[in-house]
């Protein structure tokens, strides 16, 4: 068509998503796809039984708006059995569609414009563009490139009236790192008597290594008060593409969350719910996730000793960081284009997590995948 439209873009900086790009790439090039953070392999036949069962019963229309009902019950248990915070089921629990939308509805129903939101770096890539979009400004706090530990002399340092909202990742996507009980305790002492609000990232709750503690904001009795605690039913039970995910959060933030969800999406998928629902009442299926992702994280850690990448620390996540310095002398996005294009393995590059453009060397892979899979990739990856 010939007739040109003029407007302004919303979001004038913002390109298509890594994530997307190298996915399609690795499709392109038949790569194995060890960059975006999906399983390779299937969810339970259990879990897809009770799908095809809710759906073969009629459960196919509008679920609640809030969520069904028996699905935020075995959430709010699960919430308060391994963090010891009770959310009230029908005024502090929200189903969502997938953590992404979570995130955002979180942020729109708080950030107005002018509104400062601290952003700790590196970070998944809808965190400033959900701030932007709502008028908000964000202001970036690197973690120390020492084992990837929380820098908070810097953000009290770049706390000002505007600051409206803190998000933090834990465990972390891409590092791996951990929040820890000190960690806690020092957002616990920047944030009183302040009216700052803080978004606590924890789609990998379920996923931590060598006996290492997941640490939910949920557990302080003060960050509990003034924080949006977000997770995700697809990192946890390997079926990412159904989109389903939570939301607990006071009854206060609760309710502006609400505002916003329900003309974002409305509801989420009714039949999924019940299954989820039915599906948490077997513990083991969240609480064996440890074991099943460190005998991943083991297996690709073992194959790529034989090569010249360099191992950064995993205490969590099913994303493992690795320093290619001694392989190539690229850029990162560079490298990772290489790698999908000439060696056949697509990675994602580091700098996409940051704000401003770095050279740390580092490319991120995902383990989610089956061993075969694994040991072809490292197999790869140490004749280079």
């Amino acid at each position: 068509m010939s007739n040109k439209i003029n407007f302004q873009t919303k979001l004038p900086n913002l390109g298509t998503s890594i994530f997307t790009v190298m996915s399609k790439m690795a499709v392109e090039h038949n790569a194995i796809n060890l960059a975006q953070g999906f399983p390779d392999f299937n969810c339970s036949d259990e879990l897809l039984e009770l799908v095809h069962y809710y759906q073969k019963k009629g459960f196919n229309q509008y679920a609640p708006t809030a969520g069904v009902p028996k699905l935020r019950k075995a959430i709010s248990e699960k919430i308060e059995k391994l963090y010891n915070r009770h959310y009230d089921v029908e005024r502090e629990i929200t189903v969502t569609a997938g953590a992404t939308q979570a995130l955002y509805t979180a942020i729109s129903s708080v950030v107005r414009a002018g509104d400062e939101v601290i952003i700790i770096e590196p970070a998944y890539d809808s965190y400033v563009p959900d701030v932007t979009t709502n008028g908000g400004v964000p202001v970036y706090v690197p973690l120390n490139q020492d084992g990837f530990s929380y820098n908070w002399d810097l953000v009290r340092k770049i706390i000002t009236n505007k600051t409206k909202l803190i998000i933090l990742n834990s465990p972390n996507n891409p590092t791996g790192s951990l929040i820890t009980g000190d960690d806690i305790k020092q957002l616990e002492e920047i944030t009183r008597n302040t009216d700052i609000l803080v978004i606590s990232d924890e789609v990998y709750e379920h996923i931590t290594f060598d006996g290492e503690k997941h640490f939910s904001l949920a557990e302080s009795e003060e960050l509990s008060k003034r924080s949006f605690i977000i997770s995700s039913f697809g990192k946890t039970f390997h079926a990412t593409g159904w989109k389903t995910g939570y939301c607990a959060a006071p009854e206060i933030l609760t309710n502006e969350l609400r505002k916003m969800h329900q003309f974002i999406v409305f509801s989420s998928n009714t039949p999924i719910q019940h299954a989820y629902a039915d599906y948490m009442q077997d513990e083991y299926n969240y609480l064996n996730l440890p074991n099943f992702y460190q005998k991943k994280r083991d297996v690709f850690l073992e194959g790529i000793k034989r090569s010249k990448f360099k191992i950064k620390p995993c205490k969590g996540t099913y994303f493992q960081l690795l320093d290619y310095s001694e392989v190539s002398s690229m850029k990162d996005t560079d490298f990772a284009e290489y790698m999908t294009k000439e060696v056949g393995i697509a990675v994602i590059p580091m700098s996409p997590f940051y704000s401003e453009e770095r050279n740390e060397k580092l490319i991120r892979i995902c383990f989610a995948k089956r061993d075969e899979v694994i040991k072809k990739a490292t197999n790869i990856l140490a004749k280079l």
